[in-house]
């Protein structure tokens, strides 16, 4: 178990410089060859990807294969225009910009009826920032918040007959996460309104799952192929996460703290925002912290027909997003104004429709196109900052090139996140007291590019 952590753990320091940007918090970008296509690969799955696509495509490579590479990825900073609990107006998050990895071995045997291999990749990301945590309309939900997984699949695939192959891989998931957030209270009687910011809180933790894959590739004639495969959702546990409050405000409480009255105290004072045990001096201090990241299982089913030098594929492609229920995080030391975060997520299953193609100009040329349609799975009654998120139409284009026992593949991405208004502010006018509520009113709109490319090597 070490071994396999601290591989994933080197693999992240090394690969990744953020995470990414996907309906929900999906990774679909696993290779470049199936990015090209609009991810609509999992009856084809006829490069080293096929890991991570259909694993049961492994027996249709030849000999030994080698494929690393990774995709870029621009995420602008989406706009808001609205109201929340702190404020109105408009608000822009940060320019972001990722690198998603994807690296594959794989062997099949002389004549083609057993393959193995293994993958490593990032199937689920997430990364936003507002610009000032200290003055962001949003910054008593979050200001920063960063999830980043890697997974390393053993795979093995087995040709059963001309027209059927089946393939299944066990897989090692770490995740590291990290969210930031400025807690503020109304410092004075409502319906008197007086913000005061009363520490920031960062977190970060990491934690590890187990799971499995599977996938089915049927032939029924020479130019048609059939696929399925299926992942097991992971649940991470994360035990023992750092939680670093500081810049305690050292105003004074203007309401009381269970015995302790209005006005004696400042928020510096033990068992106000740190535990009563605490020292009386300083104004920060670390603490521990747990949750649990329950990620979705996922599925895929496609079909791909091959005319001459044209092959188009169609998938659909679940995401049972069911499981991200709500995300809950226990502060383990803390006074009364340093609170747990509880928040409902009511996440919903959702399919996207994929639709790619493939014209072979020469033998060592293909050029390639695909669509996405891929629905956002968060409603709006539990949409937050945490992921403002909304349906979006991705279009790929892309092109591979042989070179001898060399392939290069590289493809582009453009992500129109539609425009998304969503009313759910809750908790105004001194419901909540001393916090300030919920949710928001308004519209939030986005965008993103990606750019991929992966290099092959068959011995």
């Amino acid at each position: 178990m070490r071994g396999w952590r601290m591989l994933a753990v080197l693999l992240v320091l090394l690969l990744t410089a953020g995470t990414s940007y996907a309906a929900g918090f999906r990774l679909p970008e696993a290779g470049v060859k199936a990015m090209g296509m609009g991810f609509a690969f999992t009856a084809q799955a006829d490069d080293p990807s096929a890991i991570y696509f259909n694993p049961a495509g492994l027996t249709q490579l030849d000999r030994n294969n080698i494929m690393l590479g990774g995709t870029y990825v621009q995420e602008n900073g989406g706009t808001f225009t609205g109201t929340t609990p702190l404020g109105t107006g408009t608000e822009t998050q940060k320019d972001l910009s990722f690198f998603i990895p994807n690296l594959y071995y794989t062997h099949t045997n002389k004549d083609g009826w057993i393959a193995y291999g293994v993958g490593v990749f990032s199937p689920f990301g997430l990364g936003q920032e507002y610009k000032d945590r200290n003055a962001s309309i949003f910054r008593s939900a979050v200001t920063k918040i960063e999830l980043q997984t890697l997974v390393v699949n053993p795979t093995i695939a087995f040709k059963i007959n001309d027209m059927l192959s089946v393939g299944a891989g066990i897989d090692f998931m770490y995740a590291k996460a990290k969210l930031a957030r400025t807690s503020v209270i109304n410092n004075s009687f409502p319906p008197a309104n007086t913000p005061l910011n009363l520490y920031n809180l960062d977190l970060e933790g990491d934690g590890t799952a187990w799971g499995y894959n599977f996938g089915i590739l049927l032939k029924p004639s020479a130019n048609s192929r059939v696929g399925f495969s299926l992942r097991s959702p992971f649940t991470i546990n994360v035990k023992d996460a750092d939680a670093d409050i500081s810049n305690i405000s050292g105003n004074t409480i203007a309401f009381p703290l269970g015995p302790i009255p209005a006005g004696a105290v400042p928020g510096t004072f033990p068992g106000v925002v740190k535990a009563a045990s605490a020292p009386a001096a300083g104004n920060s201090f670390s603490s521990k912290a747990s949750t649990r990241l329950d990620l979705p299982a996922t599925a895929a089913f496609g079909m791909a027909y091959t005319w001459d030098r044209l092959t188009v594929e169609a998938d659909i492609d679940w995401t049972f997003w069911r499981s991200w229920s709500r995300l809950d995080i226990d502060i383990h030391s803390q006074g009364a104004l340093l609170a747990d975060i509880n928040s409902n997520r009511a996440w919903k299953d959702v399919a996207a429709f994929r639709i790619g193609a493939e014209y072979r100009v020469t033998n060592p040329l293909a050029l390639r196109a695909g669509f996405v349609y891929d629905p956002t799975p968060v409603p709006a009654e539990t949409m937050d900052a945490f992921l403002p998120d909304a349906n979006r139409l991705n279009y790929m284009v892309g092109a591979g090139y042989k070179i001898g026992a060399w392939t290069i593949d590289g493809a582009f991405m453009y992500v129109d996140k539609k425009d998304r208004t969503v009313n759910n502010l809750a908790g105004t006018g001194g419901a909540t007291f001393p916090s300030y509520g919920s949710g928001f009113n308004g519209t939030w709109t986005g965008d993103a590019w990606l750019a991929g490319l992966d290099i092959g090597y068959k011995f």
